[in-house]
């Protein structure tokens, strides 16, 4: 059937099972939008309030749905304001395509309005990109580039398609297949599984290091029973804070500068450290002599550039995480270590922080949690709201976390939250968010509000950039440089004024009586939590420094 360039796009993507795309229109991708237009049957667009909101929403439906998310934006600011997206679902490792306008191929090169080189300002954070240059070329173009983002160590793929493509006509071939561009590769893991084996037998204090890998790999429940099988107690990083469920007894919790003390403290005290799906990423080593000084190390991860490049290990492995996993498991004894057990526990029932205040951020994560089921979809932005969120709140399931890790992206929240809200059927969400961060994109309430979607938005105000003034204060000599806001946004007004419905927050009362007039509410409450502007992320491991130096006082 002969189709214009931007039907052939709708129609590839709705056969590779695209529901929802989140874009802005503009001048060089009107064409495709009134494609979507004709075909809005078939498959939803939301209309964000801003590129970057859209492509934070692309990547907040991924995480959350286990799906590609898509998004879409015209050509020169329209495309560039897509790249902090794009880079944040690159560094976390976030299967997305995105899809920009361009001027026709004949005016490409010659400074025409809204023209900019996407391709090449994307190209070191993409997997791959592709500029169609001829209508023939797009239906291949597009297969290709959703096999490229879901697969191996996944990420984002843009396809750049200028205007004339999108007018010219070809043949759209509805069952059309195209030779594999991925190849699947891993290593012969048969005689390194036997020297893993062998490191465990030997082992007394050992311990799973889980990461984002797992998720992407959904290799929850092998994780879970190696952890049973070699009776050794779980770190995670943040992006795996959800592989392994809160109530798990030998689930630790975050490890790394920000993380938990029983989880530091296993880390730096194993004997063997079993690192699953993780990068080694230097907020979490800290000091890369001293991480890994007391233990024999192991590594198994689907990208092989990431063997080796911050922790050479004793044993690596490389390919499909569950896949490994499942051969591991037929080869692992049983093992008991109680005095390993007893150890761990001591760390968990350690008494080393301050004690927390009546309405701080530990109350309050606490109190939103009582609200919440397992399945709600919780997401953060970047700041000391989002430690808070990873010491504090219980994550039961896989995937029910959204939060920028690799890049910390401030203003990903609002965005985020959006996309897994739609993600899950449009049940209630919640987004932990700073009052700096959340300046960032609040653009996207309105957003929110127009797609009446039920987020309840948690704002920790305390008037200050909290994590920078943390730094300043440890580090800097109370040197309090530009971090003091002194902003007199009223936040709940604001939310009125976009449509939602705002609350302030001074005590616990006043957060559960929020909390219970949100879930009465059909679309986007916010509460504004006001709290110390000297309260900070503990334990704390100095950047480059190791577990010995944890500060744990404020």
């Amino acid at each position: 059937m002969m189709m214009n360039g931007a039907r052939i796009l709708v129609e590839e993507l709705i056969r590779q099972g695209v529901e929802v795309i989140f874009g802005y229109p503009g001048g060089s991708v009107l064409n495709i939008y009134d494609e979507l237009y004709l075909a809005s049957n078939r498959i939803r667009h939301v209309l964000s309030a801003h590129e970057q909101g859209a492509a934070h929403a692309a990547d907040g439906y991924a995480r959350a749905s286990g799906k590609t998310g898509v998004v879409l934006a015209t050509s020169g600011p329209g495309a560039t304001n897509l790249v902090t997206g794009i880079a944040n679902a690159y560094l976390d490792s976030v299967p997305m395509v995105a899809i920009t306008g361009n001027v026709a191929v004949e005016n490409l090169g010659k400074d025409s309005f809204q023209e900019v080189d996407i391709v090449g300002v994307t190209q070191p954070v993409v997997k791959h990109n592709y500029m169609v240059r001829d209508v023939k070329d797009l239906q291949k173009t597009i297969i290709e580039a959703f096999e490229i983002a879901n697969s191996g160590r996944k990420g984002p793929v843009l396809i750049d398609i200028p205007k004339n493509v999108q007018i010219a006509e070809y043949e759209y071939d509805p069952k059309l297949t195209v030779p594999s561009v991925v190849k699947k590769r891993s290593s012969d893991n048969r005689e390194r599984i036997q020297q893993v084996v062998q490191m465990i037998k030997k082992a007394e204090r050992p311990l799973i290091y889980a990461g984002g890998g797992v998720l992407s790999s959904g290799a929850e429940k092998e994780v879970l029973e190696l952890s049973k099988r070699l009776d050794a107690p779980v770190s995670l990083s943040m992006m795996g804070i959800t592989a392994v469920p809160w109530s798990y007894p030998l689930n630790l919790g975050m490890c790394g500068m920000h993380g938990k003390f029983a989880s530091i403290k296993a880390q730096s005290e194993c004997d063997l450290m079993l690192a699953v799906g993780v990068r080694f990423s230097d907020r979490a080593t800290g000091d890369l002599e001293e991480y890994t000084k007391k233990c024999m190390t192991v590594h198994i991860d689907i990208d092989r550039a990431e063997i080796g490049k911050n922790v050479n290990p004793d044993v690596s492995m490389w390919g499909d995480v569950k896949e490994i996993l499942t051969e591991l498991l037929e080869a692992v004894p049983q093992c008991s270590h109680p005095q390993w057990a007893a150890q761990v526990e001591e760390y968990k029932n350690a008494e080393v922080l301050p004690k927390p205040k009546e309405f701080g951020p530990r109350a309050i994560i606490e109190e939103v949690n009582r609200h919440c089921s397992p399945d709600t979809i919780v997401a953060t932005d970047v700041g000391q709201h989002q430690m808070w969120a990873m010491q504090f709140y219980h994550y039961e399931k896989p995937r029910v976390l959204l939060t920028s890790g690799g890049l910390g992206t401030m203003g990903y929240g609002l965005g985020a939250a959006i996309g897994g809200c739609i993600a899950c059927g449009r049940k209630r969400t919640v987004l932990f968010t700073g009052d700096g961060s959340f300046g960032m994109n609040l653009n996207e309430m309105a957003t929110a509000v127009s797609q009446e979607l039920p987020i309840t938005i948690v704002i920790f105000n305390n008037d200050v950039l909290g994590m920078v003034r943390q730094w300043q204060t440890i580090f800097y000599e109370e040197h309090y440089s530009q971090t003091t806001l002194n902003r007199r946004t009223d936040f709940p007004a604001l939310a009125n004024a976009f449509g939602a419905k705002g609350y302030s927050a001074y005590t616990c009362s006043d957060l559960e009586a929020a909390l219970n007039a949100a879930q009465k509410e059909a679309g986007p409450v916010l509460i504004d939590c006001h709290i110390d502007k000297d309260e900070k992320v503990l334990p704390m491991i100095p950047p480059g420094r190791s577990a010995k130096d944890m500060i744990v006082k404020g």
